[in-house]
């Protein structure tokens, strides 16, 4: 045996003696895959793979909130897997393939008739969640399919179970490549209006809320995943092209483009996302550096609140809610080579401000001022630990005082902000 062997087999055994006595959750992963960094659009690739090895050490920290994701994950194998051609009815246009969603907070005015069997016309009343719109479109169905990727792909990367894997496979392949079961690359049927709208540009933020952790739940799987092949890797990077092409050009996409608050924020983060996994790494740059100027300078005020949130009767949620939009288009900013933490405006406006402005509230020492009409404390745990990472000291210091989310502070699996209350719109 060569010294260079006898130095490998030394070195293996130390490590493992250096493991022995931590009792894994769940089987640990195949070396092939641990050797790979997943090309995540807004997790970083790299602190996934170190906090993976730290795992694979037997981190107790790391072991319990792993523990947790299982639990998570576990959930979703005798669910699913969902397909828009399950609705009902069509999308107005009469495909089935077309994705179809309701606009959450518009109300019908009249009791529904023979005549009238919608009780048209409909009303907003802004805030207020209108239960029609969680039955007989692809809402509902669209929120699974996007969850359950995200948490089995990070369970398989995490613990190697290939039923994970297999699972998430499935699921993404039913919702988007199968012939049968797939959605159409567009959104022309989100948020309509019965008797009104066929279909609105604000309903792009269906997808732009959540879509870029599918981004990143197929850059796990493409790091070797069991059950997931070459053609589905190809399928998918073929759906996002075409999708990244309707966003750019449609009409609706141009609308919600110029959106002043939110949505517009959502917007950046759904089109910088889609390029940089497409490829696309000089649309990706243009959009984080733009997004200085357009979003953060003319959407946050100088004492960091963000008056179009402030404005609406969920302003907590719809505060934290843009700043999940601002943190996670700053982490897809890292890989492009742009600080968008580090962007200070005209009047000092900033993220960090943002995020500051919320701590009080966050750590439940002071009552959020503003119009509230269901406070949940835990909504901005995932933004100030995002903050907290970019080197906000306040942030760093109020992190012991969050509240944890439902079912756990995932952060260290994941370090990047999820909206983590369920209203939308």
């Amino acid at each position: 045996m060569s010294a260079r062997s006898r130095l490998c087999v030394a070195l293996v055994t130390v490590l493992a003696a250096l493991t022995t006595g931590f009792a894994a959750p769940v089987a640990a992963a195949p070396v092939a895959a641990r050797a790979t960094v997943p090309r995540t659009a807004v997790l970083d690739g790299d602190r996934l793979h170190l906090t993976k090895a730290r795992l694979d050490k037997g981190d107790p920290q790391l072991r319990r909130a792993v523990r947790a994701l299982a639990t998570r994950a576990d959930t979703w194998l005798d669910q699913g897997p969902w397909t828009v051609v399950d609705k009902p009815r069509p999308a107005p246009g009469g495909d089935v393939h077309d994705y179809l969603s309701q606009a959450p907070y518009w109300w019908p005015s009249r009791t529904p008739t023979a005549d009238n069997p919608w009780g048209c016309p409909y009303v907003q009343r802004d805030g207020e969640r209108n239960p029609e719109v969680d039955s007989g479109t692809d809402r509902q169905d669209v929120e699974r399919t996007f969850d359950s990727a995200y948490d089995l792909s990070l369970a398989w990367y995490y613990t190697g179970e290939k039923r994970y894997a297999r699972k998430a496979g499935q699921v993404l392949r039913t919702w988007f490549l199968d012939p049968a079961t797939r959605m159409n690359p567009n959104l022309d049927h989100a948020q309509f209006i019965p008797c009104k709208y066929d279909g609105r540009a604000i309903g792009i933020i269906d997808f732009s809320q959540s879509y870029t952790a599918v981004l990143d739940a197929i850059a796990l799987l493409d790091t070797g995943a069991p059950g997931w092949s070459g053609k589905d890797r190809t399928g998918m990077a073929r759906w996002n092209a075409d999708f990244l092409g309707w966003l750019k050009d449609s009409d609706f996409g141009q609308q919600e483009g110029a959106a002043a608050n939110n949505h517009g924020t959502f917007y950046d983060l759904l089109l910088a996302g889609l390029a940089y996994a497409t490829g696309d790494r000089a649309l990706a740059l243009r959009t984080v550096l733009d997004a200085r100027s357009r979003r953060i300078a003319p959407q946050i005020a100088t004492d960091g609140s963000q008056p179009q949130e402030l404005a609406r009767t969920r302003s907590w949620h719809y505060s934290t809610f843009d700043l999940v939009a601002y943190t996670r288009l700053a982490a897809i900013g890292r890989h492009v080579g742009v600080d968008l933490w580090a962007y200070r405006g005209p009047d000092g406006q900033s993220l960090f401000k943002a995020v500051d402005y919320l701590l009080s509230a966050a750590t439940g020492t002071a009552a959020w001022p503003h119009p509230e009409l269901e406070f949940l404390r835990y909504a901005a745990t995932d933004v100030v630990h995002a903050a907290a990472d970019a080197g906000d000291a306040r942030a760093r210091t109020a992190v012991p005082a969050l509240e944890a989310p439902p079912g756990g502070d995932l952060w260290a699996l994941r370090p990047a902000a999820e909206q983590l209350d369920s209203i939308t719109g």
